[in-house]
């Protein structure tokens, strides 16, 4: 998930720091972001909403935030 990266770059959050916030471990979201592993939908709904865009856009579908 290359928005994934891009929206937590933006907010100057660390990887470290989203995974608390996301309730998961560090590795966990960095598999998420070199797409080596796929978030299940809850997930996507929590990231989708701590970002405020929508999954679309976060899932790289549409390029409206």
């Amino acid at each position: 998930m290359d928005r994934l990266r891009e929206l937590r770059k933006e907010r100057n959050v660390t990887q470290q720091e989203l995974a608390d916030e996301m309730l998961v471990t560090q590795r966990t979201l960095a598999r998420y972001e070199s797409g080596e592993r796929e978030p299940r939908l809850p997930m996507v709904f929590d990231l989708a909403d701590y970002f405020k865009v929508s999954i679309d856009y976060l899932v790289g579908r549409s390029d409206v935030r």
